[in-house]
């Protein structure tokens, strides 16, 4: 393995049950995410928050799976474009030798799942240069938001302003 490439990394299972509507995806699990095994896990990650503000949950929860149930009881399924990749730290400039999760078997176990958004652009990139081919035919809808990591260094107002797409898209969804 050459120096820059960095270690291989494998991504976490998707978090999901069939009543999910909405899929948010990110690229690949930063190193925090990865050591506690938690979507989204270094402290300073605006995912949490964002979520539990738009989706009418006020303050995110200390307890990890009581995070992952809120995501659920929204409709809103957690995961990765990438199963796989190798990458030295945590920015998704670094990834190299990435391989996509497959999709084409995700959607076929969860078709009620309606609207894909891409928590940063480059989870939108690597989704459309590894991935879309999948999902060719599909009936889903697909959105772009600002990157809730640390590293994009926006406010959470802002942020939250971006984020507004998954709000609309779930009151739509609680309408079905």
């Amino acid at each position: 393995m050459d120096k820059e490439a960095g270690e291989k990394r494998t991504g976490l299972p998707p978090v999901v049950d069939r009543s999910c509507r909405l899929l948010l995806l990110g690229s690949m699990p930063g190193e925090a995410s990865l050591q506690a095994q938690q979507y989204y896990g270094h402290p300073r990650n605006a995912f949490w928050p964002l979520l539990y503000r738009l989706l009418d949950g006020g303050e995110p929860s200390p307890v990890y799976p009581e995070r992952l149930q809120f995501a659920l009881s929204r409709g809103v399924a957690l995961w990765d474009v990438l199963r796989e990749c190798e990458r030295k730290g945590s920015l998704d400039a670094a990834i190299r030798k990435a391989e996509a999760n497959d999709f084409r078997a995700f959607f076929a176990a969860y078709p009620g799942i309606t609207h894909v958004f891409f928590n940063g652009s480059a989870a939108a990139q690597l989704f459309r240069r590894q991935a879309a081919p999948q999902v060719e035919g599909l009936p889903l809808s697909f959105a772009v938001l600002p990157s809730s990591s640390p590293a994009r260094a926006i406010s959470l107002e802002a942020k939250l302003e971006g984020w507004q797409p998954v709000r609309e898209a779930w009151l739509e969804t609680q309408q079905d």
